[in-house]
Parts: structure tokens; C-alpha cells; sequence
């Protein structure tokens, strides 16, 4: 038993021996940055620049034009020629809708032409013989008077059966509906054998021309407002708007640039917004009509001031950033963010001002101030190189050249 706990304790001798000469060769981290032991940390003087931000918007996705199919006239489907996504042309026959009926009904207005041609000629006849046995006296002004009211009605009915045989002949085509226009075929609701007609509620199909997308998103009144007195009004806001990218349902960005095509004249008054309307091509169909997404809009931002989010800490929903004052000393600072960010650096928008001097790497393991010893960022790159050499700073270079940038 005794020789039991003898071991215990050289084990543990042992490991805390090791731990100390580890700790004195500085292969231990402290805050996330190499301990080199004279307090060196990487500076930056800020010096404001141009930066780009980028404003979301959501958005609905439709084609140039969508339209709804429905038939003319009521009958079963007794053939579909589509299938949904298919791409179809002006003019090619999308379904078949059960044309007996209207077949015999063509027939019967053609018939009914022929008879009414027939009268016509033999109302004709008569008018012209009684014409001559008027100019011969034999009949008299009543005769020659009804000849030519049934000549006349003969042309009248011959009309009628015309027009009817046409509006026959019509339904008969509207039995084959056709695309009115270019596209893509939609959902196809209805299956061979229903009963459909004009006044159906749910169309056949759509068909949406998809060669350019509008999306259509909102922004606000002061955005607006904003865009056209830079540029000089509304018109001149659309011309010089810069080229917005959309953002898509499963956050990858489409692969087209679009043009803001038009800027509504009317706000919304119960939500204040205006809407726009951007233009965007999609050669490849991969956007839908009825789609959704994000439009994004880049703005240039002169005279910001940018620091890598290394040199930024977070408490909560608070930032704070460690400036170095004339004596070297270090003053824990609370700052306002840009919340739109490339995951590398931060837009400081209030708290610290150009001309100050920040630390920006190895933020955690300051404290308020603590007096340091500043270096440039190549510096202290350099330093690292050495220190990853020796074996006590590995992996801090490659992580300290990534969150700076260089």
C-alpha cells in the first residue's frame, strides 16, 4: 500500500516538472498569442480608406411574362403534349381538348352555308325575272317589291350561316390550345380525361418566359430618397446604379449580374417602402418564375475606418478595441460595428477615429492599462517567423499573415 502512494507521488512530480519546463520555454499560449515575455504586440495606426458594403433585401423572383392557359371552350382533355419544365414556342399545341361535338358542329355550319347559297341564287333569279316582267308590265310594283325583300333575305341568312360556320370553325380550334407565347411549361394540374372550361379556376398550365427574370424587392422611402439627391433625381439614380447581385434560396449567389430597371413613383403608405425592380439574365433557366431570394446592392463607403476583426473583442452585444495611448499604455474602448461584414475585417463606424494607434492581434491577452511594447505588423511577423523556428510559436504565423491579410 505504502509503495503504491510512493508512486503516485513521483508520477505527479513528474508531470508538474514537465509542465514547468514547457512553461519556461515558452511553448504555452496566453490569451491566443505567443508568450514571448516582453509584452510585444502587433500595432496599427488607423488611416481611413474606401470600403465596400453591401445592403439585403429580400426579394420575389417572377418571369418577364407569365401566363396563365386556360381554354375556350369545355370539353374532356384527351391529350397533353407537355410535360412541366419543358420549354415550348409561340404557337405549339400544349393539350387537346375533346373536339366531336365541335367537329359536327363545323359540319353542320358548313351545310347550312351551302343551303343558304342555294336560297340566295334562286332568290336571285326570281328578283332579276320579276325586274324584266315589271319592265314588261306584266306584274306589278308589290310583286317586283317582295322579290327583292327575298333576294335580301337570302344575302342576310347567307351571312348568318357564314358567321356561324366561322365561330364553329373557331371552337373547333380552340379545342387545340396552343402557348401564346415563348417559355416554359408550368405545373400541369389536370390529367387526360378531366373536364375543364373557361371559367375553371386553377389553370391548365403556365407559361413563363424565363430568358430574363424581374425580381422585385423594396427599400425604403429614405433610401430612395437618399440615392436620388446624390445623383441629381430618380431617373439619374437608376441610370448610375451600380450592377446588384442576387442571392439565392440556399445563400450561393447567381452567377449574373443584374440592372435595377425601374423605381416605383408610389410608397406604400401602411409600410413606407417603394418597390424596384431588377432585371436579370438567366440563360441557363436556373432561375424560376415564383422564386424567392436576396437582392444585394454594394455601396462605397469613403473614409472608413477598417481593422481586422482580430483586433475587435465581443462581450455579448458589445465591441471593444485595446488603443494605444502616447505612453504606450493600453485603454480598453468601447466601439459601434458596421453589422455588415466580409468575415475578415470590421467597419468601426464610432468609438475609435483615424490617426489613433490599435492593437490588432492578441487582443485577449491584454488587460486595461497594461503598458506594451509596440510593433508594426511586419515586425512582429518577423518575430513570429523566428519564434515558429525555435519551435515556439508553431501555427501563430500562418494564423497571424490570415487575420491580418497579408
Amino acid at each position: 500500500m505504502y509503495r503504491k502512494e510512493s508512486m503516485k507521488k513521483m508520477k505527479m512530480f513528474f508531470l508538474v516538472a514537465a509542465a514547468a519546463v514547457l512553461a519556461s520555454c515558452g511553448g504555452g499560449k496566453s490569451g491566443g498569442k505567443p508568450n514571448f515575455g516582453d509584452n510585444e504586440y502587433a500595432v496599427r495606426t488607423i488611416r481611413p480608406q474606401q470600403a465596400m458594403l453591401s445592403n439585403s433585401y429580400p426579394a420575389t423572383i417572377k418571369g418577364v411574362q407569365d401566363v396563365e392557359i386556360r381554354p375556350k371552350v369545355a370539353g374532356f382533355i384527351t391529350k397533353i403534349n407537355v410535360h412541366e419544365g419543358q420549354e415550348v414556342r409561340k404557337g405549339q399545341v400544349l393539350f387537346v381538348i375533346d373536339n366531336v361535338t365541335y367537329a359536327a358542329a363545323v359540319r353542320q355550319s358548313k351545310a347550312s352555308v351551302n343551303a343558304a347559297k342555294a336560297q340566295l341564287n334562286t332568290a336571285k333569279l326570281t328578283y332579276e325575272n320579276s325586274k324584266k316582267l315589271f319592265e314588261n308590265k306584266v306584274i306589278g310594283d308589290y310583286e317586283l317589291q317582295s322579290a327583292a325583300n327575298t333576294y335580301e333575305s337570302a344575302q342576310a341568312a347567307l351571312a348568318q350561316a357564314e358567321a356561324g360556320y366561322v365561330s364553329a370553325k373557331q371552337n373547333l380550334d380552340f379545342c387545340y390550345v396552343t402557348s401564346p407565347a415563348d417559355g416554359v411549361v408550368g405545373e400541369l394540374p389536370y390529367k387526360v380525361g378531366a373536364l375543364v372550361s373557361s371559367s375553371i379556376q386553377q389553370p391548365l398550365t403556365t407559361v413563363a418566359d424565363i430568358k430574363t427574370m424581374q425580381v422585385y424587392f423594396s427599400m425604403t422611402e429614405k433610401d430612395i430618397m437618399n440615392l436620388s439627391k446624390t445623383v441629381g433625381g430618380m431617373t439619374a439614380a437608376i441610370k448610375d446604379f451600380p450592377a446588384v447581385k442576387l442571392q439565392l434560396a440556399d445563400g450561393s449567389i447567381f452567377g449574373h449580374e443584374g440592372h435595377i430597371a425601374a423605381i416605383s413613383g408610389v410608397i406604400d403608405a401602411s409600410t413606407g417602402a417603394v418597390q424596384v425592380r431588377a432585371d436579370f439574365s438567366n440563360p441557363e433557366h436556373l432561375l424560376k418564375s415564383g422564386g424567392s431570394g436576396s437582392v444585394v446592392i454594394p455601396q462605397a463607403k469613403t473614409g472608413a475606418i477598417v481593422v481586422p476583426q482580430d483586433a475587435v473583442t465581443q462581450v455579448q452585444d458589445k465591441f471593444f478595441m485595446y488603443v494605444v495611448g502616447k505612453d504606450n499604455k493600453v485603454k480598453y474602448t468601447p466601439v459601434e460595428v458596421n453589422p455588415e461584414n466580409d468575415g475578415k475585417t470590421y467597419i468601426i463606424e464610432k468609438g475609435v477615429s483615424a490617426g489613433q494607434t490599435v492593437v490588432v492581434y492578441g487582443v485577449s491577452a491584454l488587460s486595461d492599462g497594461l503598458e506594451i511594447k509596440p510593433l508594426t505588423e511586419a515586425q512582429y511577423a518577423e518575430k513570429l517567423q523566428k519564434a515558429e523556428k525555435l519551435g515556439e510559436a508553431q501555427g501563430d504565423l500562418s494564423a497571424f499573415k490570415k487575420a491580418m491579410g497579408m
